[in-house]
This record gives structure tokens, sequence and C-alpha cells, in this order.
């Protein structure tokens, strides 16, 4: 029998479990706090699920996961999880209910995809016992300050578009600066495991999704407390996760409580500026906006092509920092556009870094060095006087309306979930760009209904199962999965060949998420892009 096993059949033979010790978590503040023996349940086995039972277990806790997976990667870490001393327990039976009566448990750390209304959150909010999500969890891990190890400060970022892009250029320009700087948080590094990183950062980049910080503590006194924070830009997103906008609205605003040097906010969207007076920050903390336009006193802005700083300058009544200028945000030997999005990306990272201390020049220095991640508006082909854009990471309307904002002319492959999302605002501010459009996915019809609103004269083109065959469950072999997706785009790159004309754009900004035909939005990106290489192939 496993330890694991051993674990869970004591807890499941103690008759009269002790009551949730309530005090003892709120004492939990950093990695030299009493950890041993905490009766922890940790909800999800996914890549923060995972990070976060491997955290607890290594000092020293009680640890028993649940699962509703029960596929090869759930049962991989499952195994990983035992061997440790976990408890694992998979499959759908196992989530709505603890094992055991609540009282056999001090904590419940939760993955940041499970809402807010699954009942085993439920019943630990109805029986008193705390709820954390993982990024709580790696802030009371850090180091104990009193130990002399260093600990490392956050710059925390959120917002519906363009989190991804700007936290890693932050962590670019924070290298420039000659820090060891990590990224880490909804970037794809879960924040337990980058404390643990063995040669530890002098400095963390922190990406946050409204998931993650909806599941902060509601003890703001040993709670999360960057030295810097941004919120991007605000639009509907997730609204069928949290309920309404203003619930969404408040989760991206948790980003700025207990901030001590800067909360940043984009100018052009005042529910941002609107959210940092909300805030309780830190005494003397200071609110530092950004924006497209010449920047005010106490801002970071655009003089004619440079990006110029008067926050963090001395002399910011009277002058400004040049930080860099639009030629260092594209890449040597492109004359891509830059996109206004891009600026915004690059303005936020900058007062982040600039908050820490940063040099002007690293500034620069870190743009320059920066490569962003895939499907983020890359150019996958030229040919024939058409741009292939790859933006499957465009995955609501907002992203997509400022990916097509980057090109004049576009045909446009849209479609996917629509998560409850509509597009009239969309089509009616973009339309005039649209030369036609290509539509894919289960709520296509909301995007053509859209466009036959806003857009009527805009040539739309559907392409359906009825043509590539229907869509494989997701438990199907991954050739299979893939094959489908791959004659899939392969019709749905024809049909935009065939409607564009040179010096147009085909863009793929589906503002809909992945998951009904693909694996996810870089799997959709990836068949895209092949899809495109195959067709010029073939035209030789």
């Amino acid at each position: 029998m496993s330890a694991a096993s051993n674990v869970l059949d004591g807890w499941l033979g103690n008759p009269a479990p002790r009551a949730a010790d309530t005090d003892r978590v709120r004492a939990l503040r950093h990695a030299g706090s009493s950890w041993a023996g905490l009766r922890t349940l940790v909800a999800g086995i996914g890549t923060s699920g995972f990070a976060a039972a491997d955290a607890l277990l290594e000092a020293g806790a009680e640890v028993t996961v649940l699962d509703a997976g029960t596929g090869g990667a759930q049962r991989e870490r499952g195994e990983l999880l035992r061997v440790l001393g976990a408890a694992v327990l998979l499959g759908p039976e196992h989530v709505q209910a603890p094992p055991r009566p609540w009282g056999a448990y001090d904590l419940v750390v939760t993955s940041p995809g499970w809402r807010p209304d699954a009942p085993l959150l439920v019943g630990a909010a109805l029986a008193g016992v705390p709820v954390w999500g993982e990024v709580e969890l790696g802030w009371r891990m850090r180091p104990d300050p009193a130990s002399g190890a260093p600990v490392a400060p956050w710059l925390t970022l959120t917002g519906t578009n363009g989190k991804t892009t700007t936290v890693e250029l932050t962590a670019s320009i924070l290298r420039a600066a000659g820090l060891r700087a990590g990224s880490a948080g909804n970037v794809g590094t879960p924040l337990v495991e980058a404390l643990r990183h063995p040669h530890g950062f002098e400095v963390l980049a922190v990406e946050l999704s409204s998931y993650q910080l909806h599941w902060l503590s509601t003890d703001t006194t040993a709670s999360l407390r960057p030295l810097a924070s941004a919120v991007l830009n605000l639009a509907p997103d997730h609204l069928d996760w949290h309920g309404s906008m203003d619930a969404y609205a408040r989760a991206k605003g948790r980003v700025y409580e207990n901030t001590e040097v800067a909360c940043v906010y984009n100018a052009a969207d005042p529910r941002t500026e609107e959210l940092v007076r909300e805030a309780d920050v830190v005494e003397g903390a200071r609110a530092v906006g950004f924006t497209r336009q010449a920047p005010r006193v106490g801002m970071l802005g655009v003089v004619e092509d440079v990006l110029a700083d008067r926050a963090f300058v001395e002399q910011r009544r009277t002058s400004a920092a040049e930080l860099c200028s639009f030629a260092d945000l594209r890449p040597p030997g492109s004359d891509a556009p830059i996109a206004p999005h891009a600026v915004d990306n690059v303005l936020a990272a900058a007062a982040l870094a600039r908050a820490h201390g940063v040099p002007q020049v690293a500034v620069r220095d870190g743009v320059r060095a920066f490569t962003p991640a895939p499907h983020r508006a890359q150019t996958v082909a030229e040919s024939g006087g058409v741009r292939w854009v790859d933006d499957s990471k465009a995955t609501n309307a907002h992203a997509a309306e400022a990916s097509l904002r980057a090109f004049e002319h576009v045909v446009w492959i849209a479609g996917g979930l629509a998560k409850g999302a509509r597009f009239e605002d969309l089509v009616e501010r973009t339309g005039d760009r649209l030369r036609a459009a290509v539509l894919i996915g289960a709520d296509r019809a909301v995007v053509r209904e859209a466009l036959a609103r806003h857009a009527p004269d805009v040539p739309v083109v559907e392409v359906d199962v009825a043509e590539t065959g229907p869509v494989p469950a997701p438990t199907a072999p991954a050739e299979q999965r893939h094959a489908h997706a791959d004659a899939l785009m392969d019709a749905v790159v024809e049909r935009a060949a065939a409607l564009a004309r040179p010096g147009d754009t085909v863009l793929l900004a589906p503002a809909c998420a992945s998951m009904d035909q693909f694996d996810s939005y870089g799997h959709r990106g990836d068949a895209f892009a092949a899809a495109v290489r195959r067709l010029i192939g073939r035209e030789g």
C-alpha cells in the first residue's frame, strides 16, 4: 500500500476530525511558517494544481488532490504525487464533496479554472475553510525575510488582452538591466515553481488572470503586496465564469491592492484608472498612466515616434526620458505595421520595470531583445502580395479588434466558442477594413449575424463540418484530432486565398476560444500556419 493510501485511509478511519485551524492558516506568511502537518485539499491536478500540491508536500503538509479528469496527463501527475505522499482521487465522482468532513481540512487550494460556484468550493466557504489559489500560496511561500534569504519583489499585471506579451517584455527589460528576472503566474510557470528556481530570481514579472485574482485571500494584511501593478485594459470576457462585467472588473482590480510603489493604468481606458482610485494601496504609492498621446506629468507616452517617461524622472515637470523609438519595436528587417496595442504593451512594461528602478536604456535594450510568443500577430508567410498573419491568441472581441486595426484590408478568419460574447461593436468599428470573412466553429453564426447587421456588403464564407467531417471527441487519438484540424484549415485557407487581393492581409484573429475544434489556440494557429505553407507550396 502506498504512503498516499495510508494517509487517506488514516483520515477516513478518524471518526471525529478536529475543526479547521483557521488561526494557523492566517499565520502562514512565508516559507518559514508552520506548514508541517497542514491538512490541505488541492482542487485540480493541472499545471498549477500539481505545482501547489508538490510544494505543499515538500513543506511537510498533508495533501489530498481531487480532479474530475482521468486522462493520461492526470494519471501521470497523480502517480507522481502519490509517490511523494499525497492522496489522489481522480474522476467526476470525487469533485462534488471532500472525501472527509470539512473539519478534516485546514485549507483548500484551488486551480484557477474552478468556478466559485463549484459545489466543492461552495462547501468549503460554508464550512469556514479558507480557499486560496496557487498565487496566494506562492506569495505565502516566499522566503522568510528574517532568514536573510533574498526575497524577490513582484511586478504584477493583468488585463483582458496582451498580458503574456507585456509580462515577458517586462522580464526582458529587467534582464537588460542586469537583473536575474523571471516571468511566472498565468504566463505558464506556476509561482510556487518559480520560487523554487535553483538559482533564484531578484525580481519576478507576474501575469495574473481574473480567475487567479478572484482566489486571492481576503486577509489583505498577509496577502499579495506587489512592488508595482498594472491593468492593461478591460473588455467583456469570461463573463460566464464571473457572472457580470462588474464582477470581472472587481477581480481585475484586486491586482492593485497593497501596491507599494506604482499602480499603472491605461489612460485610454478610464475603468482602469477608476480601479486604482478604489484600491487600498500602501501610503506613498503613485498612480502612473500610460498613453499613446504626449504624456502628462506622472505618465508614460509617445512624442512623435519616441516612447517617453515623465513619471520616473526627477525633473518630470519640465522634461521626459527617452525610452525607445518605434523602430525598436519592429524585428530587424521587418516593415510590418506597429499595432497600437503593441505600443501600449511596451509602455506598461516600461512603467513596471521603471518602478523597480531600471535605467532608461534598459527599456530600449529589453524591447530590442524581446521575441514575442507564437500566435500573437505573427506573420507566417507572404506570397503574391498577400500577408498571412496568425493571431490565434485573439480569443475575444477586444483582442480581435486590436488585431484588425493593425491592417488596412483584411480577409478575416473568425469563429469558435464565443463564451457568451457578442460581436456587434467589433464589426461596427472595424467593418470598413474587411475585404471578406471566413467563418468557422460552433458559434460562427453569432459572428455571421454581426456581419450581416453592421457590414452587409462584406462577403462571408462558412466552413462547416459537412466539408471536413465531424469533430473528433477530445478523447480521440491525437493523430485523428490533428488530421481533422489540418483538413479544416486547408479548407479555410483555400477560401481565404480566393477572396484575398494583392495588398491584403489574411488574418486569423478568431475572437473566440478554440476548444470546439482544436486542442488549444496554439494548435489552431499551428494548423493555420501549416495550411498556409501547404497552399503556397502547391502554388509553387
